[in-house]
This record gives structure tokens, sequence and C-alpha cells, in this order.
């Protein structure tokens, strides 16, 4: 009788061990006691129900619920994560080999596109739809200059290509389409380096060690960002001192991920000193690098070392409405209400992604942390249930 349980707790410990988690932090991810890990791995309590087999696969990583439970095959993007209807389009841009007849633009017209096509991103509550409407054409447009413009003209369309495919990136996240995340990262980082553009491969960096990051490379995410890092010298002020900082930010994040509180720290600090350094209502126009992100993050950096506690209060003193973005807003929303997650405080996550909702439909309903509560909150009796159902369909997601 005791088999089928005991098998899926060696599965779990093997998981988890491999994502080089302890049994508090893994627990803490989840909002479980160590124990309650220690439990489910020696065989003492029945597997979880879906809601928390979701929440420890995302944790661990793990594409197919088959893994952990040995039954019948259940893709855990199936699930968390949400296909946007307009995906075909972007990615039949994004894989085409050579770039369209035509044209180039000019280095400063291609820039102002991009620039429009990053405010759409900020400022809509729908930017995977806005975004999604012009990134085809861009995307043409940015190849065609980066391979027909000459010298310096085609160092900045190369730039500007690079910021195009971290706006693939960011749109094709959080989808059940990986490949097209990694391809974006890897050709904003080769129009990066080609380009020869420190600033850029700094910012190639940030969006390259998030896939790394979300596949449990965390070594790997470190690594390109002390690499960037690197060729940047922070004294300079400006555009340099905001690529570095956010370059330490990244590497606080690797870190944390990874269980290293100190050195987690450690980086946060340094970003936190150099946004600092740029003025206290300094953001990024487009990163939107800047101490309010920076307190954001700090969040984030408390969720992943499983210090729920001392994320709740980072996020009561976090002024979310200093960040310029809808996306950052809905994005930090939605940590703050992991924190409560794993505290079991559901009134506070239904208040809070019904805040981060009001910034921003897409960043709900594809934010697979945001899915998950939702989906585990509607069973609840009450009000909370009530609220989450009405969350549940705002964002499309059915059962």
């Amino acid at each position: 009788m005791t088999e089928p349980t005991s098998t899926f707790g060696r599965r779990l410990r093997a998981h988890r061990e491999r994502a080089g988690l302890t049994r508090p932090v893994l627990g803490g991810l989840v909002g479980r006691s160590a124990e309650w890990v220690k439990a489910i791995e020696g065989g003492r309590l029945l597997p979880p129900r879906l809601p928390m087999l979701l929440r420890l696969a995302e944790v661990l990583d793990i594409s197919d619920l088959a893994d952990l439970t040995g039954s019948q095959p259940l893709p855990v993007a199936s699930v968390t994560r949400a296909g946007h209807p307009d995906v075909d389009r972007v990615a039949a841009a994004m894989k085409r080999t050579n770039p369209p007849a035509g044209d180039p633009t000019t280095a400063v017209v291609l820039r102002g596109l991009v620039d429009q096509a990053w405010t759409l991103w900020h400022r809509s509550s729908t930017e995977r739809g806005a975004v999604a409407a012009v990134l085809p054409h861009l995307l043409d447009d940015a190849r065609v200059s980066a391979r027909r413009l000459e010298g310096t003209d085609r160092r900045a369309a190369l730039v500007e290509l690079a910021r195009v495919y971290h706006l693939a990136q960011l749109y094709a996240a959080d989808q059940p389409y990986p490949e097209l995340v990694w391809l974006a990262a890897d050709r904003a980082m080769a129009a990066a380096q080609d380009a020869d553009d420190p600033a850029a491969i700094a910012a190639a960096a940030w969006y390259y060690a998030h896939v790394y990051r979300a596949s449990n490379q965390t070594d790997a995410a470190e690594q390109v960002l002390v690499d960037a890092a690197a060729l940047l010298d922070p004294t300079a002020g400006g555009e340099q001192l905001a690529r570095w900082g956010q370059a330490q930010l990244g590497m606080a994040l690797a870190h944390s991920k990874r269980g290293r509180s100190g050195q987690a720290w450690r980086a946060w600090d340094a970003a936190d000193e150099a946004a600092n350094r740029l003025g206290g209502g300094y953001v990024h126009p487009w990163l939107m690098f800047g101490p309010a992100a920076c307190a954001a993050y700090g969040v984030t950096v408390e969720i992943d070392l499983a210090r729920p506690g001392e994320a709740i209060r980072r996020a009561g003193r976090t002024d979310y409405s200093s960040l310029p973005s809808r996306t950052r807003r809905a994005t930090h929303l939605v940590d703050a209400a992991r924190a409560h997650m794993m505290r079991g405080e559901d009134v506070a996550v239904v208040h809070l992604l019904g805040r981060a909702l009001r910034e921003s439909v897409d960043t709900v309903r594809h934010r697979p942390h945001a899915r998950m509560a939702i989906m585990e909150l509607t069973g609840r009796r009450g009000t909370v249930g009530e609220d989450a159902r009405e969350l549940a369909l705002a964002i499309g997601l059915d059962g």
C-alpha cells in the first residue's frame, strides 16, 4: 500500500537534489515546511493534489508531471502557461533565416520605432497583443538594416536589432514555447556582440540570465552577467552605471535562486547603490532599472531565499507606483502575492492578484505563479473562492 507514495517521494527527492535545493528551501518556495517535504519524500504523506504538484514542478523545473507522479504524461506548461493567439506569426518572423527584400531603415528612424515598441510593452495592459502587432515587421526592418547598412550605422542597427529580440523574448516568455525564448536570447546576444557595444551586451546578458535562471542554470546566469559587467565602467556614471547596476541585480537573482543569501545580498547592495547614485527618481527608459526596481526585486530575492515574512515586509515598503511600467508593476505584485501564498494568507493573495490584473491582464494571464495561485484558490470556500473564480474568468483559466 505504501509503494506508490514512497515512489513519488523518491522521485521528488531526486529532483530536489538535482536542483540543488535543501528541504527547507523547497518547502519555503511552495509554502510548506521542511518537515512536510521530508514526510512526502519518506512516504509518510500521500502525494499532494494537482495545484501543489504544479508548484513543485515549476520550482524544480520539471516539464512533465509524469516525471514526479509516474502516471500518465501531463505537460506542466499545458496548465501553467497559456499561449498567445499571435504567437505563430511572431515565431515565423523570428525563425526566418534570411531578411526580406527591401531598403534598410536608417538607424535613427529604426531607434524611434524600437522605442515606440518598448513604450507599447510598458504602457499597455495587454502588452503581448500590443507588441505582437508590430514585432514581425520590426524584426524584418531591423534585420534588413543590420545586414545592409555599413559602418557606425550598421553597429547602431545591430544594437536596435538586439533590443527587438529582447522584446520578442519578453513576448514569448511564460508561454509553452521555450525554444522561442532561447532563440530570442541567443540572437540578441549575437547582435550585441556584432555591434561591439558593451552596453548592448550588458542588456543582452540581463535577458540571457533570465533564461538560464528559468532552467535552473544559475551558475551560467551569473557568469554571463559577470562577463558583461567586466566590459563596463561604473565610474563613468550614466548609461554605463545603469547597465552595470542591472548586471549586479541579475547576479543577486541568480544567487538567491541558488539559496546563496550572502552573495545575493552583496550583489543586490551593489545594484541598489548604483541605482541611488543615478538619483532617487531615476528609471532607465526601457530597462526600467532604478531604485524602485531594486526595491521590488528585493522582494523576489527574499522569496527565492524562502523568507516570505521578510518578502512581505519589503513589499510593504515598496512603492510600486514608482515603476512607470504596467507590466513591471503587475509582475512585482504577483511576486508579492507569492510571498503571501507561501504563508497561506489567501485574502492578501487574491487582493494583490486583483491589483496586478488591473495593471496588466496579460501579465496575470501568462505568469505561471499567478495562474497556479488562482487555480488553487478557486477551490476555497467563501469570498476567497468567489474572488478567485472571477480572476480565473478574467484571464481565461478553465476549470
